[in-house]
Parts: C-alpha cells; sequence; structure tokens
C-alpha cells in the first residue's frame, strides 16, 4: 500500500509542477522570448500566456519601458587639441524584444561604444566654443547616428 502512496504523490507533484511551468504572467510594458530546444519560437506579450512545460524556456524577459543609461564622463579632443569631458545621458526604449535578444549580444554595451564612438567624431571636428554653444546641434547628429543604428536592434533612442 505504501508503494502506490509514495508514487501518487510523485505523479500529484509532477502534474502541479508542469502546471506551474505551463502558465506564464508577464507583467505590463514587458515582453519575454521563448525559445522551443534553443529555437525562436515567439514573443509573449503582456498578460496570462501558456507555454509547453519543459520544451518551452523563455529566454529573455525585456522591459519595455523607456530606461535612461548615464554613461560615464568621456575625454574628448576638440579641433582645436583642448581635452573636454562629456557626460552623456541615453534614453532608450525597447520596441522588438525579438531584435534587441537576437541581433546584438548586449545592447546597453552596444549603445554606450557608439555613442562614445560618435561624440569623438562629431566634437572632434569642432572647436571648443562651437562644442560649448551647439549642444542641440551636437543631440541631433548623435541621435541620427544612433537611430540608424539601433533601429536594426529594435530599440528607439528617444533623448
Amino acid at each position: 500500500m505504501e508503494p502506490i502512496i509514495i508514487v501518487l504523490i510523485i505523479l500529484v507533484v509532477l502534474v502541479f509542477v508542469a502546471l506551474i511551468k505551463t502558465i506564464q504572467v508577464i507583467p505590463q510594458a514587458s515582453a519575454a522570448i521563448v525559445e522551443r530546444f534553443g529555437r525562436y519560437t515567439r514573443t509573449l506579450n503582456a498578460g496570462l500566456n501558456i507555454v509547453v512545460p519543459f520544451i518551452d524556456t523563455i529566454r529573455n524577459r525585456i522591459d519595455l519601458r523607456e530606461q535612461v543609461v548615464p554613461f560615464p564622463p568621456q575625454p574628448v579632443i576638440t579641433q582645436d587639441n583642448l581635452v573636454v569631458n562629456i557626460d552623456t545621458v541615453i534614453y532608450y526604449q525597447v520596441t522588438d524584444a525579438r531584435a534587441a535578444t537576437y541581433e546584438v549580444a548586449s545592447y546597453i554595451q552596444a549603445i554606450e561604444q557608439l555613442t562614445v564612438t560618435t561624440l569623438r567624431n562629431i566634437i572632434g571636428g569642432m572647436d571648443l566654443e562651437r562644442t560649448l554653444t551647439s549642444r542641440e546641434e551636437i543631440n541631433a547628429a548623435l541621435r541620427g547616428v544612433l537611430d540608424e543604428a539601433t533601429g536594426k536592434w529594435g530599440i528607439r533612442v528617444n533623448r
């Protein structure tokens, strides 16, 4: 009699675990990437979702809200050979969770490197006075380059 009770308890626990793994609740303003045997199958949107337990896995949960990332000050040499430290803050939003997961390894690090490189190119062509007075021009040029590159990563740079 005891082995039957133990088997029933194990079976009930397995069914309970399978039910828990089947139902996935994704919070508002979030998305989740589902892979089946390591291959992308679909993106789960906010709300109650059902996945196949032990076959489907959630690889990544992505926050779709606007994010703020400050970068450390970067020394940049102006056209008149003066060194200026530039503080940078990027406001971005993930628009395509699949692209943000698969198109670039680390989109925050990629945005940072692209920002630093672009700032050095833009400010390197300006003298100090123009650099200090044309903040909007620098922002517009930086945003244009970032939008072009990050669009294919499923990310939109807002400010």
